[in-house]
This record gives C-alpha cells, structure tokens and sequence, in this order.
C-alpha cells in the first residue's frame, strides 16, 4: 500500500455566488499537509498556524478525516485594524482513509502550529511474516 492509496485529499467547494463579505466570513483556508508513510502506518503534518487546542476539532466518520481549525487571533482593548491582509481565521481539510487505516487508534500532538496525526495500519494491513513447518521426508 502507498500513501495515495492510503489517503486522498477532498477540498471544500468555494461558494461564489455569494456577496464578498459573507463569502469570507464563511470562507476557510486549506491548510498545506505533508504525508509520509511507513509499514506501521502514516503521519501527517499540517500548517495551522496561530491555531490553539481549543479551537481545533478533528473528525472521523466513516472514512472521512476532518481537520476544522479557527485562528485565535485577537486584538487588545480598543484597536481595530485599519488593513488586514488574510481576513480568513479558519482552515478546512478533509480527507478519505483508506480501509487499511486503523481510525480507533489515531493520535494527534498540536505544537507550534503544526498539527501531527499518526494513523496506524490496521492490523490485517500490517506485513507478518508467515512460517514455514519442515515435515521429515
């Protein structure tokens, strides 16, 4: 198994009918996703930058992974911003595992605004060595 057979990445489509400003309040950021695959399993590291525990919800249901984040960006008493130039405060990923993927053991470290998943392989996916009995002739 590789990793594209692993894991496929679905964005969410971006809605232009609507005016501007809803558009972007409504509007997320794909974050970027590095994955890397071993024999026990994949990791995969996203971008979420300016991102705290309490404002990231991870989701599997079925086989859909769903990565939601808000930004915590805010700003002191009293100021308002007179420019911003990413107006987005939230990121959106989702992907589809692949049935060799163990979901009930996935595990999530988020540190300095990178998010780390490790999905192991379920065990019927996992390489074993079979053995081989020597019958006398």
């Amino acid at each position: 198994m590789n990793t594209s057979e692993s894991l496929s990445t679905r964005r969410a489509p971006e809605n232009t009918s609507q005016e501007d400003g809803q558009r972007y309040s409504q509007a997320a950021l794909t974050p970027p996703v590095d994955v890397t695959e071993d024999s026990a399993g994949i990791t995969l590291h996203a971008d979420l930058p300016g991102v705290s525990n309490d404002k990231l919800r991870l989701q599997v249901e079925a086989d859909t992974l769903t990565i939601d984040a808000e930004v915590g960006l805010t700003l002191p008493e009293g100021l308002q911003t007179s420019h911003t130039e990413v107006g987005v405060g939230r990121f959106h990923r989702s992907f589809t595992l692949s049935k060799e993927l163990d979901t009930d053991k996935i595990t999530a470290q988020l540190a300095n605004g990178v998010l780390t998943l490790r999905i192991p392989k379920a065990q019927h996916a996992q390489p074993r060595r079979i053995s081989i009995e020597v019958h006398p002739s």
